[in-house]
């Protein structure tokens, strides 16, 4: 949440026991598409509500745009893991192309979100190359092959252009932060939340990405 964010401590009890209910549902698969959908809807409305109030500063500063269109790329990702999900007590007003609608809508969120971060990518290259493992050579190399590839997977996505191999491939990529950039950066500050919510941030975009690349199969 921004600092502006109204009802303190409290949201934050409560925003915190949402995000346990809902993701022990998902990763649990017990009657998930609902869960799904609400933290999909919560997030959507944050960034709505919370993030773009404060627009000219998400408009201006790479670090506020970060903080708006991360929860947007996870907000896409859980509507579209709902609408590959079982109607389990919704009823049978719900349709196939509800569903597709769906899908697109996040399509859409992540694949945008995809192609901003590729842009920040190289209009923070030098900064970005300080955060690469000192046993990587070629750091700039790196900023600008993954902000690339963000960009491509990102088109594919939310184009539908040969979304499920870029799926596939940035859920890869995402992992892989994961276990070689993130892991050894939690470990050596290990009371550092800032570094611990970033590994689960991209674990979490690895995740959504298989999520996309799960659906072109469904359909």
């Amino acid at each position: 949440m921004p600092p502006w964010a109204p009802g303190g401590s409290v949201g934050a009890y409560l925003v915190g026991a949402i995000l346990i209910a809902t993701g022990l549902s998902i990763a649990m698969n017990w009657k998930a598409r609902v869960p799904a959908l609400v933290i999909g809807g919560l997030f959507l409305l944050c960034v709505i509500f919370l993030q773009f109030l404060h627009f000219n500063a998400v408009l201006h500063n790479g670090t506020d745009r970060t903080r708006a269109f991360e929860p947007l790329a996870l907000s896409g990702a859980a509507f579209a893991l709902a609408a590959l999900l079982p109607a389990e007590g919704l009823g049978v007003g719900i349709s196939r192309s509800h569903d597709e609608k769906l899908i697109l809508f996040g399509r859409l969120l992540v694949g945008i979100s995809m192609i901003l971060f590729g842009v920040q990518h190289f209009m923070y290259a030098k900064f970005l190359a300080t955060l690469v493992m000192a046993w990587l050579p070629a750091h700039l190399f790196w900023i600008y092959f993954t902000g690339a590839s963000m960009v491509a997977a990102g088109l594919a996505i939310a184009t539908g252009i040969q979304p499920r191999p870029a799926g596939i491939m940035l859920g890869i990529m995402f992992l892989l932060w994961v276990v070689l950039l993130h892991a050894p950066r939690v470990f050596a500050n290990s009371h550092n939340q800032d570094e611990l919510t970033s590994l689960f941030v991209a674990l979490a975009f690895s995740g959504s990405s298989f999520v996309f690349a799960g659906a072109v199969k469904r359909r």
